[in-house]
């Protein structure tokens, strides 16, 4: 086999194991929470620890690996990921986990900040073009595939092997780039934004911490108050930054294009949203419902046979179809769907939730593949690996504030519904507790016989009646989204070129012009 097609399957297994740890945990959480004796705030951690460290460090990452040699970084990256991915697998305490997930969204922010660059520098004509339809292939699949392969391999095995499963690919990836790719940096790098990436940081951690707190103890406790100042404060000092450094990692002037505008509101929603809700779909259906985590992943696999389905056609459709015509109508078939699910009782199965995920997975589907070309659709060529940088930024910085934002509604909303119902009464706090905690088994063998069956259906409708806020508040977001790419998408925005522009992540743009051609809004 021909040089170039060894770099695009050491660049698509690469991917693959990144893209796939995003959506593969959801489904082990209620094992890790069990194994680990993790509270739900660790649960959260575990997931907005890699949200957050991706969405820090891809813009930077792009930059660095122009300086200093795309195949030198994603070798690098891969390295991180893999031990990362071995530590997450021996970890004893939650806090080891949090800190190798951590270390697992460091590798994988280089090696996605590096794919595209790496497949544009090796390839050229017509064999771009296919190797590029390949990488957003395999970047549909494995989001799709985490939740089916999370739950077989934690009920087959443990929650362990969703990690080390890694760890072999991840050698033999590794080898493979170092065999077969060529190495490439751009002729002219500019310098790394680090006050941007140490604000920008900061201001993430802080707003997360504070959002996660703020569900744990109350909005009125004074670290609640601290944390939120400080990302204020550290925010408003990256934007500040950003327009007095030379080379910003974030040219803030992009946020004056309404099309940009638009596209980056609806990344945040689209993540923000469906995939950010999954999490308490997942505890619903294994804690609540008594499903394993092989089954409830069988069930969430409703929203991605969906979410493929329309993402063929969305991808087939998106040379001819404006933009704002798969978005905006997407975001709102995600809001609708989201709306369906709502409605759920004490005594509801998970076929009530069926026409909500079929409805929300075409949405999903139809949101995604215009997103990234959107963005990058009206910018120049230069610009293209910035743009596409921010927009997948502003998806993990939706994910993370989202599980961190419902997770304090959440907590609200259980110990404010379990407080009214007669059978629980003073114990709501309590019961609560054991509920984010997952001990649920627990709380019902330690009462006595005939208390079990009332607690057991207050703990079902105090549960279903806080996801049914949260569906409602995810609905909301989505419905915004659709509202700003239907508004703020517009044809005039759009660079018109005669080269195919950027590709979709930072560090791109110095070796790929572009994925795919300018498109009509």
């Amino acid at each position: 086999m021909d040089k170039k097609w060894w770099t695009l399957v050491a660049v698509c297994v690469g991917v693959f194991m990144l893209l796939l740890d995003v959506t593969i945990v959801v489904v082990a959480q209620p094992a890790i929470q069990s194994g680990l004796h993790a509270s739900f705030s660790d649960v959260q951690w575990v997931l907005d620890a890699y949200a957050l460290t991706l969405a820090s460090l891809l813009l930077t990452s792009g930059v660095l690996a122009d300086r200093y040699g795309r195949k030198r970084l994603f070798q690098i990256g891969l390295v991180i990921f893999t031990l990362g991915s071995l530590l997450c697998g021996v970890a004893q305490d939650p806090l080891m986990l949090i800190l190798s997930r951590s270390g697992q969204g460091v590798g994988g922010a280089i090696m996605f900040a590096t794919s595209l660059a790496l497949i544009g520098q090796t390839f050229h004509g017509r064999d771009r073009g296919v190797a590029f339809g390949v990488w957003g292939g395999i970047t549909g699949i494995s989001t799709a595939l985490g939740p089916v392969l999370g739950g077989v391999i934690t009920t087959n095995w443990s929650w362990r092997g969703i990690f080390l499963v890694n760890v072999p690919i991840g050698v033999l990836a590794v080898v493979l780039t170092a065999w077969r790719v060529e190495e490439s940096k751009s002729p002219h790098p500019t310098s790394p934004d680090w006050a941007g990436f140490a604000l920008l940081t900061t201001g993430l951690i802080s707003l997360i911490y504070g959002l996660i707190r703020a569900g744990e103890d109350s909005w009125s406790d004074t670290g609640v108050y601290i944390c939120l100042a400080i990302a204020v404060l550290a925010l408003a000092g990256f934007i500040a930054a950003e327009r007095r450094v030379a080379h910003p990692m974030f040219d803030l002037s992009l946020l004056r294009v309404p099309t940009f505008a638009g596209g980056s509101i609806a990344a945040f929603a689209m993540n923000g949203s469906l995939y950010a809700v999954l999490l308490w779909l997942v505890i619903y259906l294994q804690d609540v419902l008594g499903y394993s985590a092989q089954d409830a992943g069988l069930r969430l696999a409703v929203i991605s046979g969906a979410q493929l389905a329309t993402a063929v056609v969305a991808g087939r459709m998106s040379e001819r179809v404006p933009a704002r015509w798969l978005i905006g109508p997407g975001l709102i078939l995600v809001g609708v769907g989201l709306i369906l699910m709502g409605g759920l009782t004490g005594h509801s199965s998970w076929t009530h939730l069926i026409p909500g995920f079929i409805v929300s997975g075409l949405g999903g589907g139809m949101v995604n593949p215009p997103l990234a070309s959107t963005a990058i659709g009206v910018v120049p060529p230069q610009k293209a690996g910035m743009a596409s940088g921010v927009n997948s930024t502003f998806r993990q910085i939706g994910i993370a504030a989202g599980i961190a934002a419902l997770g304090s509604i959440f907590n609200s909303a259980l110990q404010h519904n379990l407080a009214s119902a007669p059978a629980v009464g003073p114990a709501a706090a309590r019961i609560a507790t054991m509920v984010r905690q997952g001990q649920v088994g627990q709380l019902l063998a330690s009462l006595p016989p005939a208390r079990r069956g009332v607690v057991a259906e207050a703990v079902r409708s105090g549960f279903a009646a806080g996801l049914n806020d949260l569906l409602i508040v995810t609905a909301v977001l989505a419905f915004v989204g659709a509202a700003s790419a239907l508004l703020l998408i517009r044809k005039q925005d759009f660079v018109r070129t005669g080269e195919p522009q950027a590709a979709a992540v930072p560090g791109a743009a110095a070796g790929a012009d572009s994925s795919s051609p300018a498109r009509s809004a």
